[in-house]
Order: structure tokens, then C-alpha cells, then sequence
């Protein structure tokens, strides 16, 4: 299955989860979970995908997901996840960072 459509599934069933930096980072942008979730309705792709450098994941495989897309008000957003599994089984999409696009990002 395409990761891009899984992720969407797993956000627009109010499968998430946000980290508290991505709380922390959406705070400081004005940003609401209602915003993150409308711009990954609305993506297009996947802008990139990285393996997590974190020595607390219990797999060193994990996948981040980086997307790029606009809010329905027009506002691009910047997130960062991973699709998170329990028994083989998909269980949520955690958000590690959700704010405001920036140039360069």
C-alpha cells in the first residue's frame, strides 16, 4: 500500500498522536491539530523520508516521514511522523514535528 495513502488513513481516522515538541512547535506557529490534519489531507507526497537517528526508538529502522502541504486556509505546513506498530499492526501515525514551512525546510 502507498505509505502517502496510509498516513492519510491513519490521520483522518484521528489515529495520532503528537509529540510535545510538535504541541510545543504548533503552539509557538498558531497552528491546531485541525490545520495539521487538513494539510495532510492534502498532500501530494511525501517530501522525504528519513530513518530515525533516535537512540530511545526501539528500532533503529524506523521510518520518519517529512510532508509538505497547505492547510485549507493556505498556510504551509511542515510535519514530520512516523507510522507506529504494535504487533505488526498499524496503531497510529505520531507527529515528531508539526509548524509552520519555512525556505530551506
Amino acid at each position: 500500500m502507498d505509505v502517502l495513502l496510509q498516513i492519510k488513513r491513519l490521520v483522518l481516522r484521528g489515529w495520532i498522536r503528537f509529540t510535545e515538541k510538535a504541541r510545543d512547535e504548533m503552539e509557538a506557529d498558531g497552528l491546531t491539530a485541525g490545520d495539521v490534519i487538513e494539510s495532510i489531507a492534502n498532500a501530494q507526497a511525501i517530501a522525504k523520508t528519513l530513518r530515525s537517528r533516535s537512540r530511545a526508538k526501539r528500532h533503529t529502522s524506523e521510518k520518519l516521514y517529512v510532508i509538505k502541504s497547505f492547510s485549507y486556509n493556505g498556510t504551509l505546513i511542515y510535519t514530520k511522523g512516523a507510522i507506529v506498530r504494535q504487533a505488526e499492526q498499524e496503531v497510529f501515525y505520531v507527529f515528531v514535528s508539526a509548524k509552520i514551512a519555512t525556505l530551506g525546510e
